[in-house]
C-alpha cells in the first residue's frame, strides 16, 4: 500500500533576461492566465513562474510532468531565461520586481493586493527567492488498514489528520537533514543584500558566502517570518484543531507595525488586514498541512471541513544541477523519509524541542558542513553525522520496502547516495557549488548564470511530445476563458469581497 502515495511537485523560477536581470515584461499572455492556469501560474512577482503538477502515482511519471510544463514554457519564451538557482540577483533594487498581477476580479485583485502587502512587510528581494515542493499523500486504501492496525476507534477523517500531524512534527524534527543533503545555496549575490550589513564573508568581489553553508535560502536571510517572535506567534502542531485556531488569531490580531503600513491608502489597498497574517499562507513553514480549497474558500476552512489532504514540503532549494530543478534519486528519498516520519513515534513538540529544532535547522543552514557539529536533541548534543547515520539506518527497511517488486533497486540506491553525502560532505549540492565556482573563477551570479544557459539548451534541444502540448495548449486556452467568466460574474466591491471572504467561519 505504501507504494501506491500520490506525488505532486512545484518549482518556481525567476525569468530573466539574457543579461541575468529580473523580467521586466508581464506574465507571457502564451502561457494562458495565471489566475486559472491549473499547471502554469505566478509566485510573488509577475516574473516569477510556478510550475505545478498535479498528484500522480509515481515519482516518474510527476518528474515527466513537470519536464513537459518547464519544456512548453521554455518553448513560448521570447529572449529570455529561466534562473536555475534558488537566490536571485537583484542588480538594480527592489523597485524593478513587479508584484504579480491577476486581473481585475476580485479573486485576482486579493492575490495581487496580498502580494503588495508581503513587500511592505518583508521587502521585495525576499519574496523572488525560488524553491522546490514536494506534496505527498498516503493512499485512501492505505488507511482504513493502517487505523484498524492502531485500533484507532476515531471517525477516519481525524484520524486521517491526526496522523498527518504525527508525520509533520517528526518532519520538523528531522528536518534539518534536508538542508544539509539538498541544500544549494551556500552563496548568494552581493545585490542580493541591498547594502544591509551581512555575517557572510566576501567571495570572488561581487558574492557572499559561509565556508560551510548548505542553504542561505532557509536561513533568516532568507523569506522567514522574521516578526514572529515580537508578535508572539508561532503555529500549533498538535493537532488539526490547535493548528487551525493558531492561524486564525494571527489572521484577526493586529501588529502595529503592519498598522502604521496602512490598509487602504489614497484609495489603495496596501495590504489585506494590518494583522500578524493577512492570510494562512503568509506563515512560511518547511512544511505545510493541506487541503484542496474550493473557489475563495479560506485554506483553514477546508481543512476544518475535509481534513488533511497531503503535505506541502517546502525547504528544498532548486537543485540547480538538475535542468527540472528536482532529481528523481531526491524524489525518492523524500518518500522513504515520509514513510518514516508517519510510524516513528511523534510526541507533542514542548518548548525546549521546538527551540532545539529552531537551533538545528539554522546551524545546519548556516554551517552544516563543518567538520564534527553539534545539533542539540532532547538537552544534549550530537553530531550531525552520528544523527544522520541513524536516520538513514532507520530509513533502509522503508526503501526495501519500496522497492519491493521492483526491477531495479531505485529507492535503496536513493538511500545510499545520501550515506555517501553524510560521509564525505564534499558530495553534497551546496560543497559541489561552492568547488564549481572557485574551479571556474566565478562569483554566484556568473555561476548560477551559466547554470541556468545550460539547462535552456537542454530544454530547447528536447524533442517536443505532440500530445503533451496539445494538453497544455487546450489548459491555456481554458484558463483565458476561466478569467474572463470570473471577471464577468463579479456583482461585488472589491470591498464587500473582502469582507464576505474574512467572514467564512470555522
Amino acid at each position: 500500500m505504501l507504494q501506491d502515495g500520490l506525488i505532486g511537485l512545484e518549482k518556481e523560477s525567476l525569468r530573466v533576461g539574457p543579461d541575468g536581470s529580473i523580467a521586466q515584461t508581464p506574465h507571457p499572455a502564451a502561457l494562458g492566465s495565471a489566475l486559472t492556469h491549473p499547471w502554469i501560474t505566478t509566485d510573488y512577482s509577475e516574473a516569477l513562474l510556478e510550475f505545478i503538477t498535479p498528484p500522480l502515482a509515481s515519482v516518474v511519471d510527476a518528474l515527466a510532468f513537470l519536464r513537459e510544463l518547464e519544456h512548453f514554457v521554455y518553448s513560448r519564451l521570447e529572449n529570455e531565461l529561466l534562473w536555475s538557482a534558488s537566490m536571485p540577483c537583484v542588480v538594480e533594487g527592489e523597485s524593478r520586481i513587479p508584484v504579480a498581477r491577476y486581473g481585475s476580479s476580485n479573486a485576482g485583485l486579493m492575490k495581487t493586493v496580498y502580494r503588495r502587502g508581503l513587500g511592505y512587510r518583508y521587502g521585495r528581494v525576499m519574496q523572488v527567492i525560488a524553491g522546490a515542493h514536494y506534496n505527498y499523500s498516503f493512499p485512501d486504501s492505505f488507511w482504513p488498514v493502517y487505523q484498524e492496525l492502531e485500533k484507532d476507534a476515531h471517525p477516519q477523517q481525524e484520524f486521517v489528520s491526526d496522523a498527518y500531524f504525527h508525520l509533520i512534527r517528526n518532519l520538523q524534527r528531522f528536518g534539518w537533514l534536508i538542508p544539509y543533503l539538498f541544500g544549494s545555496s551556500p552563496a548568494i549575490c552581493k545585490s542580493f543584500m541591498c547594502g544591509k550589513p551581512t555575517k557572510l564573508e566576501e567571495l570572488l568581489g561581487n558574492s557572499y558566502y559561509a565556508p560551510y553553508a548548505t542553504s542561505l535560502r532557509m536561513c533568516d536571510i532568507g523569506y522567514q517570518n522574521t516578526h514572529e517572535n515580537e508578535a508572539g506567534f508561532k503555529a500549533n502542531y498538535d493537532n488539526l484543531d490547535s493548528y487551525i485556531d493558531s492561524l486564525a488569531r494571527a489572521i484577526g490580531t493586529p501588529y502595529p507595525p503592519y498598522q502604521k503600513i496602512g490598509v487602504k491608502v489614497d484609495g489603495q489597498y496596501r495590504q489585506l488586514n494590518p494583522n500578524i497574517l493577512q492570510i494562512e499562507n503568509e506563515y512560511y513553514s518547511s512544511i505545510r498541512p493541506k487541503q484542496v480549497p474550493g473557489f475563495n474558500e479560506k485554506p483553514t476552512l477546508a481543512l476544518k471541513r475535509r481534513g488533511v489532504r497531503y503535505v506541502e514540503l517546502r525547504s528544498l532549494d532548486i537543485n540547480i544541477y538538475d535542468p527540472l530543478g528536482i532529481s528523481e534519486s531526491q524524489c525518492r528519498f523524500l518518500e522513504i523519509l515520509m514513510a518514516l516520519c508517519l510510524f516513528h513515534k511523534s510526541p507533542i513538540i514542548g518548548r525546549l524541542e521546538r527551540r532545539e529544532i529552531d537551533f538545528n535547522l539554522d546551524a545546519v543552514c548556516y554551517g552544516g558542513r563543518t567538520p564534527g557539529l553539534e545539533l542539540q536533541r532532547s538537552g544534549k548534543s550530537i553530531t550531525l553525522k552520528s544523527w544522520a547515520d541513524e536516520l538513514l539506518d532507520a530509513l533502509s527497511g522503508f526503501a526495501e520496502l519500496l522497492d519491493a517488486g521492483r526491477p531495479d533497486r531505485a529507492y535503496r540506491d536513493a538511500l545510499q547516495e545520501q550515506r555517501e553525502a553524510v560521509r564525505d560532505p564534499d558530495r553534497t549540492p551546496s560543497a559541489r557549488m561552492l568547488a564549481d565556482m572557485h574551479a571556474h573563477g566565478e562569483g554566484y551570479f556568473h555561476f548560477a548564470k551559466r547554470m541556468s544557459e545550460r539547462h535552456h539548451a537542454y530544454f530547447m534541444h528536447l524533442p517536443q511530445d505532440r500530445e503533451s502540448f496539445a494538453a497544455i495548449e487546450a489548459a491555456v486556452a481554458r484558463s483565458l476563458e476561466d478569467q474572463q467568466a470570473i471577471e464577468a460574474a463579479d456583482k461585488q466591491s472589491f470591498d464587500e469581497f473582502l469582507q464576505d471572504y474574512f467572514a467564512q467561519s470555522l
